[in-house]
């Protein structure tokens, strides 16, 4: 059962186990991840969790180097998906864990849409799940005020209508950094949503339709390009994400397409009062959002220690005591929600909600299909593309793969 402290007596002894994670944006997340390790290894006497922390791209190059070499850590982060997720497990890096599946009886312990990644790949479970993401806008309520804007956009068209009304009041609408490739890739995935549905949004990225013939497809490409050249902030492609959330709390701009751990770090920013939320108006019934996993590595030489420590990461009491650290919510189904900040509860209604999800892009693609994917969209955003050729571009990417 997820949460039992003590080790079997095989395992007590002087073992250290490495997890490769991200960097927080949130100290406050960094701090709280380093607690848990902190009290596994105090009620676990002999071992130890050591913390490697690294920025996004880093993290996925040395998971790259690490599935080709003899060494790597116990426990990785990824997410999860057939894309990025899917990468390293066909790689070989992702052990799997039916074992402990069974033996620690996660199934009964965490929510069902978290763990319906971990079913997805030929071979057996992989991963555990760390967390649910949600991704929605954020906007500064005063600068919607400034710019007349009254009530919230209940679909596609008025919401670009008010971005036509906060550039006529002279405010960028959005922000996004475009040096960092999945930034702005977040608004192609959330307009393809919107203007293909979510029938063939999903036969898109399952590479089973023509993106060079598909209407909507093309479509998407010219929205992106409307957006990029009257609405972001610029110039975005020389700034990276956490330059964009400067800019935002700032003031510089009154959206920003981001995800439910932005309320933590807003809060340390500034006013959480400025600012309020809601899921993009694409019209299809979805969220817009991701699954982040734990995956115990090939590498490792305890890999049922690293199994333990997972047991111990999503255990009712651990998660608990983080809620709102790493995310509003938790993937355990037994944690309790009470005195939620404003925010963290509109996102607590915004799961509850939805029943549906569409992931990122690079998530929903193999990843040589989001390099592609990054680079069309770059060249679309910075004018050097035009729609229908980015659409032929990633078409015939897609038809030399073979």
């Amino acid at each position: 059962m997820a949460g039992t402290l003590m080790l079997a007596p095989s395992l007590v002894s002087a073992e250290t186990i490495t997890l490769w994670t991200l960097n927080f944006s949130s100290q406050a997340a960094n701090d709280a991840f380093q607690k848990i390790a902190d009290d596994f290894a105090a009620a676990n006497p002999g071992s130890k969790v050591e913390i490697v922390t690294r920025g996004t791209d880093d993290h996925k190059t040395a998971l790259r180097v690490a599935a080709g070499s003899d060494k790597g850590p116990d426990i990785y982060f990824s997410w999860a998906g057939l894309g990025l997720g899917g990468e390293y497990i066909k790689a070989g890096l992702s052990l799997p864990l039916d074992k402990y599946y069974a033996e620690y009886k996660w199934d009964d312990e965490l929510i069902p849409a978290a763990l319906s990644f971990s079913k997805i790949y030929p071979g057996g479970r992989q991963g555990v799940p760390s967390s649910f993401k949600g991704e929605a806008i954020y906007y500064n309520k005063a600068l919607f005020a400034k710019a007349g804007i009254t009530e919230l956009p209940k679909n596609y068209d008025e919401l670009v209508a008010d971005a036509e009304k906060l550039k006529a009041a002279g405010i960028p609408a959005i922000t996004f950094g475009g040096t960092v490739n999945w930034h702005v890739m977040r608004l192609m995935d959330v307009i393809l949503e919107s203007k293909c549905g979510a029938e063939k949004h999903d036969a898109l990225m399952d590479m089973k339709l023509d993106w060079s013939t598909e209407a909507c497809a093309v479509e998407s490409f010219a929205e992106l390009d409307k957006w990029s050249k009257n609405y972001i902030l610029s110039p975005f492609m020389g700034i990276d994400n956490a330059q964009s959330f400067n800019l935002f709390v700032a003031g510089r701009a009154a959206m920003v397409l981001e995800g439910d751990w932005l309320v933590q770090q807003l809060s340390e920013a500034g006013n959480l009062d400025d600012y309020d939320i809601f899921p993009f108006p694409t019209g299809t019934n979805r969220l817009y959002g991701f699954a982040e996993y734990n995956y115990v590595s090939t590498k490792s030489k305890n890999p049922d220690l690293a199994a333990k420590f997972l047991d111990y990461f999503i255990s009712t009491p651990v998660q608990q005591e983080v809620l709102g650290k790493f995310s509003p919510t938790s993937i355990n189904k037994n944690v309790v929600y009470k005195d939620l900040r404003p925010l963290d509860q509109k996102w607590v209604d915004i799961f509850n909600t939805y029943s549906q999800v569409y992931m990122n892009g690079d998530q929903a693609f193999p990843l040589d299909v989001t390099t592609e994917y990054f680079r069309v969209i770059n060249e679309v955003a910075s004018g050097n593309m035009a729609p229908a050729e980015a659409a032929k571009q990633l078409q015939t990417f897609i038809g030399n793969r073979g």
